[in-house]
């Protein structure tokens, strides 16, 4: 059954799902990697087409599998699917250019994260939509950490309690997005940290444990575990 967007939300979301994932070992772009029968990418959408606050979903796919995409998605929401470039950023770019003006929000979503829940979606757009330019999820960071040389030497243990490990969606007042990808005059993976570089503040929301990013074969196996729990999102 297709999911119905909602016409008067205020949100759209954009998916670069170009990457090829290599950590993954080889195989199909990343985003199209399977997760228990179904690709990564289309167990992200699901979740993402829940959201009630979503009005526009658009995905950058590898430029080969852009009518392969959209075909595959069409059963699971109404997504706009366009090219995306060989970088991260090219990709984002690409995808935001086809957002209409009249969408305030704007939400960059990692198709890795795909069992992001719709809770989280919600949160990082509220706190758009509360006056917030830019917003990130994230989590405390529970390993120790250390600084240490090119060599290997241990330099010092960093304080963690003031680290924070960032996750998407990451959630942007749209003119905030535009504006810092106009000014990026070099290479990002992180769209806030592009927003950073504009000098303008970026504020932090709880994250959640469900949305591990997808990067390496064993979290394709814990995510395989995480599909077993019951949806946190469920109606009681």
């Amino acid at each position: 059954m297709t999911a119905q967007l909602n016409a008067r939300g205020d949100v759209a979301v954009v998916v670069p799902a170009a990457g090829a994932g290599l950590r993954l070992g080889p195989g199909a772009p990343k985003a199209l990697r399977l997760l228990e029968g179904e690709p990564l990418l289309v167990h992200a959408i699901r979740r993402i087409a829940a959201a009630p606050s979503v009005r526009m979903i658009v995905v950058a796919a590898p430029p080969a599998e852009v009518d392969a995409v959209h075909t595959l998605l069409a059963a699971i929401a109404p997504v706009t699917v366009v090219a995306g470039g060989a970088e991260r950023q090219e990709s984002v770019a690409a995808a935001l250019a086809v957002v209409p003006s009249d969408v305030g929000i704007v939400l960059v979503h990692d198709a890795a994260r795909c069992l992001a829940p719709v809770s989280l979606v919600e949160r990082v757009a509220a706190a758009v939509r509360d006056g917030a330019d830019a917003v990130i999820p994230v989590l405390p960071v529970v390993d120790t950490i250390k600084e240490v040389s090119p060599e290997g030497a241990v330099l010092g243990t960093v304080d963690r309690s003031v680290l924070r490990a960032v996750q998407t969606p990451q959630g942007f007042r749209a003119s905030t997005l535009r504006a810092a990808h106009a000014a990026a005059a070099d290479s990002h993976t992180d769209d806030a940290g592009a927003v950073e570089k504009l000098g303008r503040p970026v504020v932090c929301v709880p994250g959640s444990d469900l949305a591990l990013k997808i990067t390496r074969p064993i979290d394709l196996a814990l995510a395989t575990h995480l599909l077993t729990l019951p949806d946190p999102d469920a109606p009681a």
